[in-house]
């Protein structure tokens, strides 16, 4: 079944939930600016890796993410690792590909080309259009079913990532960063900024996700999305937790994965057709997601 015809099926779609998180919460380094892409570097890593992709699949995960978000070229030269971009990407889409089971998609993450909260570091247009154009014929090349553009925190480098998935041919879902539950992180007003986006996909995007912000943020955009998108399917992926400037990522006190399925649960009753999990969250959030779901 395609994707499109998945989301034209009833019941909603669930997707995986954090993966540089959850390295982190196994005891990988995932130190910055390499994040969740050190994981890609040491057999042991990959392993782990490949251990949360399958742990996603078997708590009902439907679509699996690349653990890609941080291996650009930008990424990767910074970390003097430019010359292995190839290959480490290989990996990362070789590692969701394996996990995946008949009726799972693997999404190609295209994250921001900076850090996702510092919005005045969002490089120009055209550089944010052609360093992006290189990372989604990347992936499209070797071989995901979709493109993720996610986390995106501004109407720019959006649009250049849109526009480069678009190329590929590929379906897209878009998330977005938002700094309330109306406005992207930087400022602009979801009203006006989602028509555009839209318009830039060029008919390509199949979903539309609000990521990477707490719950009782997200929680207030339901009836905003529902507005704005029609029939477009979209959802709501909440982090828990909160970023850190060492670690990349400061994980919560509480784990509490029931809750957390009863939220995203609600969500689904507004509306949402997406359902899955940002930073902090793990496989047992999306099983007991999945199931919550399921009833």
């Amino acid at each position: 079944m395609s994707l499109r015809a998945r989301l034209a099926a009833p019941g909603p779609l669930v997707l995986d939930g954090a993966t540089g998180t959850e390295l982190q919460r196994r005891g990988c380094d995932t130190g910055l600016p390499l994040w969740s892409a050190h994981a890609l570097l040491s057999d042991a890593g990959r392993r782990t890796l490949a251990g949360i992709h399958a742990d996603y699949v078997n708590a009902g995960a439907e679509v699996l993410t690349t653990n890609t978000f941080r291996t650009t070229p930008r990424a990767l030269e910074r970390a003097g690792l430019l010359p292995r971009w190839t290959v480490l990407n290989r990996r990362a889409v070789e590692a969701a590909r394996t996990a995946a089971r008949p009726g799972v998609y693997v999404a190609g993450s295209i994250a921001p080309l900076e850090d996702c909260y510092e919005v005045g570091s969002v490089p120009g247009q055209q550089e944010c259009l052609r360093e992006h154009l290189r990372q989604a014929d990347l992936l499209a090349r070797l071989g995901v079913d979709l493109l993720l553009v996610e986390t995106m925190n501004c109407r720019r480098e959006a649009r250049a990532a849109l526009l480069a998935a678009r190329s590929t041919g590929l379906d897209i879902l878009l998330a977005l960063c938002p700094g309330a539950p109306d406005r992207l992180l930087s400022g602009e007003p979801l009203e006006e900024t989602l028509p555009r986006l839209l318009d830039a996909g060029g008919g390509r995007i199949v979903g539309v996700l609000l990521n990477c912000a707490p719950p009782e943020v997200l929680e207030r955009a339901s009836p905003l999305l529902s507005r704005l998108l029609g029939a477009i399917p979209w959802g709501l992926s909440a982090h828990l937790g909160a970023p850190d400037p060492g670690a990349g990522w400061r994980l919560p006190d509480e784990h509490a994965p029931d809750a957390y399925a009863a939220w995203g649960r609600a969500r689904v009753q507004e509306g949402a057709r997406l359902a899955s999990g940002c930073c902090g969250t793990t496989p047992e959030h999306i099983d007991r997601l999945a199931a919550a779901l399921a009833r």
